[in-house]
This record gives structure tokens, C-alpha cells and sequence, in this order.
């Protein structure tokens, strides 16, 4: 019933199961530590405190019962759902179960979740009726890369009768949660009404989509190298951005999947369904001056200078905000950034550190006359977007020292120079 780990999982491969106390999960958690190498490797378990139902304190002190008595240590991690995150509760809840998952991950660490046949099947056809591509259509993957470790689902060619026929077996004690009966939600709906009425025609109909889904699974396999290849002519020295030529020089299926595959490089939320739509008719078609842009979930793509930046909202300084620094500890900017000097102590004096107000002017190295600090920028092809959240250093005679740490003063340079010292400001990612 338990596949094996495999071959290229990190050996020994420490196990962090996702115990929710449902049938599922319990049967997992069973079968795992019933195998003493398990144990070995340094087994343990992670409920997830929701606090959507009035039973959850319960579930979870029903959860730590069973690990107690199994020997298997638990982590229990209370998370707040966003119900006005736009993805819907359900959405919204696997966002935030997933978050928590990964802050919990050791590195090379091993999720393990019981997701089995018949999620799989589900999970198909929700995708199918969302007009899904091959990608979305191989449904979920037994193997991949997850936060600082590995994320494993070893019982997706296991049905649910054979989960059940083994809890009861064992006489395991499980959750049942009412929430899954509500058909309110599409999963529940497509296991509650869809799923046995196809059963009433064709019985093996839960094995026939996880079928078409692995198979959908190879097929990405292969796309997958192509996309690779396709990447790379596209891309440029900024992992951020792509030529807007190159792109369109791509056959329209290509690029659809070229930049799919960047956004999820850049650790971003998947494109909605009418991203691709989006980003060709607003972006690629938009005149090379405009500066058009696609938001969604908390994530933006710019056109600017013929390239689509991709990247994070984020909110630039506040007008007003001002503080000192001396240098010595990293500095916290208010949009998450940092500000920090390195290979020297601490600067001279301390500076104050501010937001951009307009008509600012700096003196270059080897320069004898201040230029804009606009027209610096527009020099250095700094879009405009990074110009509304960088941040300024002036010294106590209100002269600029250095734009985040993109250009210096002549007399910064030298100090820096000197003490074979950098600024460096990152933006929070």
C-alpha cells in the first residue's frame, strides 16, 4: 500500500507527516510508524490548528492522544485563514496550511500528506472543468521540491476503501469532520454528488482519471525540457525579466508556457486563467513606451523598456518616513526591504535614511557639478517601480549620499573605497 521513497529522496530521509486525524492521515501515520526504519530516520508529525469549526481544540487534542500513544512526536501549529484573500475559504485555508507547512520543514526534510487515488481523481477533474492544461491536468505529483525540504505523497495509487479496510482492521480511532459534506465546496461537491454517479456507469472511474493524470504527468515531463530551452532564449541577466522580442518570437503555446514556467521560478502564485490572456493582450501587445502591468494574488508583471518584470506588490516608502542610521546593524525598511553596510563597522557619522521626495540632486564620482537624481536613475534604466521604494541616505547637512546602492556621492564613493566598504539594499522578496 506504501510506495517506497524514491531514489533521489535524501537518505536517511526524515519524515514530518501531515496529520490532520482524518481517516486518511491516520492510516498513514499507522503505517509509518509500524516500520521501525521510519522511526530511525527520525519520524514526526504536524497538525495544523485551523480554528475554522467549533471542534478544532478537539481535533487537535484528539491528534496529540494518537501520537502520544504511537510514540510519535507532534507539532501543533494554530494558523489564521484570510477569508478576504480572493481565493475562497477553501483556497484560503490550503494557502495558509501550506505556509505552515513549509515553516516547519528541516531542510531536506520530508512532508508526507495522504493524498490517495481518489484525491487524485478529484483533483483531475476540478482542474478539467477549470480548462486546465497538461500541467494542471497531472494533477498532483508524488515527488517534488517543497520549502527547505521534499513534499512525498506515497499513497496515490492507493484507493480510499483500502485506507478504510485498514484503519478498521487495526481498530484506528479517526475524525470525521462535517465539513466535508458541504457541498458548498467544489471538492466536496465532486465527492459527495459527481463521483458516484460516474461510479454507477463506469466502476473503475476514480482509477481511469488517475490514469489520465499520470499520464498528463509524462507528457508535462517532456514539455518540460523543451521549456526549458525556450526559457533560456527568452531570459535575461535580471531573473526578473524577459524580453518582450524575444517572447513574441515564440509560437503562442510556447510562450504561454514559458511564462508560466518563469512566474513559478520566481516563487510566485500561479497565473489565473486568464493571465496568459492578460499578459498577451495588455503587455505584449501595449506600446513599447507604455508602462502596462497584470496583478493577481499579491503579484504584479510590468512592461517596461521591452521587458515584463515580474515580482511581488510591494508598497513604495511612505513620503514621510525618515530615520538615522549608524551602519552598524542591518536596517528594516517599512516595505520589508533592508538596508545594510558591509566590510566596514559603521559609517562615519550617522546618516538619515528617507524616502524619495522629488527635486533631489547628487554629485557623482568625477563629477564637479550635482546632476537630478531623476535623471541619474533614468540613466541607469532604473524602472520606476524599484525608484518608488528606494531608499535615500543624506548626510546632517541634507546632502544626498547614495540611492539605495545604486549610485554614491563622489565623497560616499571614496569613504567606501577606502574602507574597502559596500552598501547593499535588498528588497524583500
Amino acid at each position: 500500500m506504501l510506495s517506497d521513497l524514491p531514489p533521489d529522496a535524501p537518505q536517511p530521509a526524515p519524515l514530518l507527516v501531515a496529520y490532520s486525524g482524518g481517516l486518511d492521515s491516520t492510516a498513514l501515520l499507522r503505517l509509518l510508524a509500524d516500520d521501525p526504519a521510519r522511526r530511525a530516520d527520525g519520524l514526526r508529525a504536524i497538525h495544523v490548528h485551523h480554528g475554522l469549526h467549533a471542534d478544532a481544540s478537539d481535533w487537535a487534542r484528539h491528534c496529540q492522544r494518537s501520537c502520544d500513544a504511537l510514540g510519535i512526536p507532534l507539532t501543533v501549529v494554530r494558523i489564521e485563514v484570510q477569508r478576504d484573500s480572493g481565493l475562497g475559504l477553501e483556497g484560503a485555508a490550503r494557502q495558509a496550511r501550506h505556509a505552515a507547512f513549509a515553516a516547519a520543514l528541516a531542510d531536506d526534510e520530508v512532508l508526507v500528506t495522504a493524498h490517495h487515488r481518489d484525491d487524485q481523481a478529484e483533483t483531475f477533474l476540478l482542474r478539467a472543468l477549470r480548462a486546465s492544461g497538461p500541467d494542471g491536468l497531472a494533477a498532483m505529483r508524488p515527488w517534488r521540491r517543497f520549502g527547505a525540504g521534499w513534499l512525498w505523497r506515497p499513497l496515490l495509487d492507493t484507493p480510499r476503501t483500502d485506507l478504510l479496510a485498514y484503519a478498521r482492521a487495526h481498530g484506528l480511532a479517526w475524525i470525521e469532520d462535517p465539513g466535508n459534506d458541504d457541498t458548498a465546496f467544489d471538492r466536496n461537491f465532486i465527492r459527495q454528488r459527481v463521483m458516484p454517479l460516474l461510479r454507477e456507469r463506469w466502476q473503475r472511474a476514480d482509477a481511469a482519471l488517475a490514469a489520465s493524470a499520470a499520464l498528463c504527468a509524462d507528457a508535462v515531463g517532456l514539455l518540460e525540457t523543451d521549456d526549458t530551452r525556450a526559457l533560456a532564449t527568452v531570459a535575461t541577466a535580471d531573473p526578473h525579466c524577459l524580453s518582450v522580442d524575444a517572447l513574441l518570437a515564440l509560437p503562442a503555446a510556447r510562450r504561454a508556457r514559458v511564462l508560466r514556467r518563469w512566474i513559478a521560478a520566481r516563487s510566485l502564485p500561479p497565473l489565473p486563467a486568464s493571465g496568459i490572456v492578460r499578459i498577451e493582450t495588455d503587455l505584449l501587445d501595449a506600446r513599447p513606451d507604455a508602462e502596462a502591468t497584470f496583478a493577481w494574488a499579491g503579484a504584479r508583471i510590468r512592461r517596461w523598456r521591452g521587458l515584463l518584470h515580474a515580482g511581488r506588490e510591494r508598497l513604495p516608502l511612505p513620503v514621510d518616513w525618515s530615520v538615522e542610521w549608524n551602519g552598524r546593524d542591518p536596517l528594516q525598511l517599512p516595505d520589508g526591504g533592508t538596508l545594510r553596510l558591509e566590510g566596514a563597522d559603521a559609517l562615519p557619522t550617522p546618516v538619515r535614511v528617507h524616502a524619495r521626495q522629488g527635486g533631489e540632486r547628487i554629485t557623482l564620482p568625477g563629477r564637479d557639478h550635482s546632476h537630478a537624481l531623476k535623471q541619474v536613475l533614468q540613466e541607469l534604466e532604473v524602472p520606476p517601480w524599484v525608484r518608488e521604494g528606494l531608499p535615500l541616505l543624506s548626510d546632517a547637512e541634507g546632502n544626498l549620499m547614495a540611492a539605495g546602492d545604486l549610485t554614491y556621492s563622489a565623497a560616499f564613493d571614496d569613504w567606501l573605497r577606502g574602507h574597502t566598504a559596500r552598501l547593499v539594499w535588498r528588497v524583500s522578496e
